[in-house]
């Protein structure tokens, strides 16, 4: 047995991507190391990156309310988007506004897809009295640079504002790595549409500079979101920091894991890229010494997670499971129950 009760287990995970949220995962490894040791403590901790579900991780960490606002999603379309409020700080998710997860596979078209909803979510939050902004970029199907973004009438008047961008990509704004060559066929794009949001994109860059001095194309983190970490760094001044670092100093990770035994954590997929700031190692560069298990849906590089410091490394759903069924959210809770229950 590596641990031994009783002892303190916290439960630190990432959602499973397209299947549950962080909060569902957290509580399903609870419950499965609750059977395996009845008598320790266990404390969940649900942990996001800047992607989709840091609304909900940072709203319930740090006591916010939520709040909704109609906006138009990327194609102009009326939607609901929910923000956090604590006092004069507001919590951002930017996919709620302009996320891929609101357009069918089939409307996929970062071409035409805008970042204006995220302008109209940023100034219902001015006008609820937020003047602090902690905004997780990702899970966009936007590709504009922030152009729809900085056309949203009234905008301007946020640029006195504080801004926190979360993020764990390093993109710059255009070129090879840049948002258009790497990210827009994930949203969709074909390979000659992609040159073309490259041009748009370059041309965004020379709009940006133009109009607010800074010269984003190579900024690390630029192409972040389609471009808008570029046009917020650009046209807010604001801040950009690693998503997983900036979350767990406001969950308070380092307070709620004094005095455990082990911590658990995982993902949908753990890979070398598991490596590159992903949440996981996130809470292993964080974890002071305290041994971390990691259990994902799928698992491959096992040599260089093993290598980076994850003890044990479990791969929770059968490899001989159809991924229809992998990822029914009923069946991801019970293979997650079973693989905790069965820690070593």
């Amino acid at each position: 047995m590596l641990y031994f009760a009783p002892m303190k287990v916290v439960i630190a995970p990432d959602s499973f991507k397209e299947c549950l949220p962080s909060p569902r995962v957290a509580a399903a490894l609870a419950a499965g190391v609750k059977a395996r040791w009845p008598m320790a403590e266990v404390v969940e901790i649900p942990l996001a990156d800047g992607g989709e579900g840091t609304l909900d991780v940072l709203a319930a960490a740090m006591g916010a309310s939520v709040f909704e606002a109609p906006v138009h999603d990327p194609l102009g379309r009326p939607v609901t988007a929910r923000y956090g409020v604590l006092k004069d700080i507001a919590i951002i998710e930017v996919a709620q506004a302009v996320g891929l997860s609101l357009l069918a596979p089939g409307e996929r078209n970062p071409l035409k897809a805008s970042s204006a909803g995220l302008g109209e979510l940023l100034l219902a939050a001015y006008d609820r009295g937020c003047r602090h902004f902690i905004a997780g970029l990702g899970g966009t199907a936007t590709c504009d640079g922030g152009a729809g973004l900085m056309d949203v009438p009234g905008i301007g008047r946020l640029q006195e504002c504080r801004f926190e961008l979360l993020c764990d990509v390093d993109a710059p704004f255009v070129g090879p790595r840049g948002a258009a060559r790497v990210f827009a066929p994930q949203k969709g794009a074909s390979p000659e549409e992609v040159e073309l949001l490259e041009k748009r994109m370059q041309e965004q860059a020379a709009r940006l500079l133009l109009t607010t001095g800074m010269d984003v194309t190579a900024m690390p983190g630029a192409g972040a979101a389609g471009g808008l970490g570029g046009a917020m760094m650009a046209f807010f001044k604001a801040d950009m920091c690693p998503g997983i670092r900036r979350i767990l100093d406001l969950v308070h990770f380092p307070d709620t894991i004094r005095g455990a035994s082990l911590i658990v954590t995982g993902e949908g997929k753990s890979d070398a890229q598991t490596l590159m700031g992903k949440v996981p190692m996130g809470v292993l560069q964080n974890a002071a010494g305290i041994p971390v298990a990691l259990l994902s849906g799928r698992v491959e590089d096992s040599p260089a997670l093993l290598q980076a410091g994850f003890s044990p490394i479990i791969e929770v759903t059968p490899r001989s499971l159809p991924l229809s069924q992998a990822l029914n959210p009923q069946v991801t809770v019970q293979n997650l129950f079973l693989a905790a229950r069965n820690l070593p």
